[in-house]
Order: structure tokens, then C-alpha cells, then sequence
């Protein structure tokens, strides 16, 4: 199986449920196409650097994932028709690095 990372931006209007079952459903997608989540992590609200139909901000989600090419064309078949979801973005990695961690909240 290979590795992979996948980042998905939702419109910055998702209540929290709607955020999390969103999740839920692109880990299902995974995990029926005999994919292994490592990690999600949620990378909060970010400002877009341009406008994505006409939206100024984002939510970021990050799944890190083992699997194979069905489980891609899967993944990016179901995002390519769902309105919730701004942009999306797969890349095949040569191993997972769990240790940094990206958009890590600080505490003031």
C-alpha cells in the first residue's frame, strides 16, 4: 500500500456537526476501499489567498492515509461533485511524518 496525504478547504459557513460528518463520510470512503487512516488533523480556519468561489476563507482538514489508486479515485470522485468543499488535493508521499506538527494552536 502506498502513502498518502489529503487536504480538503470546506466553505468557513460548516456548522461543527456538519464539519465532522463530512470527516466521517471521507473516512468511510477510505476505509471501504481498504485504505488505513494514520491521522486527521483539523487545520482550522484560514484565510485563502485568493477568492475560491467567492469564498475569502477556509476550513482545512488533512487526512493522512495508506491505500491504493482506487481508494483516490474513489475519494476524489465523491469530493468532485460535493458542494461543501472548496478545493481538494491528493499527493502520494514516501513515508508519514507524524512528528511536526503544521498549524499547532499557541497558547498565549
Amino acid at each position: 500500500m502506498n502513502c498518502y496525504e489529503h487536504t480538503i478547504i470546506t466553505k468557513s459557513d460548516l456548522s461543527e456537526n456538519q464539519s465532522k460528518k463530512l470527516i466521517e463520510k471521507y473516512e468511510n470512503i477510505i476505509k471501504k476501499n481498504n485504505g488505513k487512516i494514520i491521522k486527521i488533523e483539523n487545520w482550522g480556519l484560514r484565510v485563502l489567498s485568493l477568492k475560491i468561489k467567492n469564498n475569502k476563507k477556509g476550513f482545512y482538514h488533512h487526512f493522512k492515509f495508506e491505500g491504493d489508486g482506487n481508494a483516490i479515485s474513489e475519494l476524489e470522485k465523491e469530493e468532485s461533485i460535493d458542494e461543501t468543499l472548496l478545493r481538494f488535493l491528493t499527493i502520494k508521499v514516501k513515508s508519514h511524518d507524524l512528528k511536526t506538527v503544521y498549524f499547532e494552536k499557541k497558547e498565549s
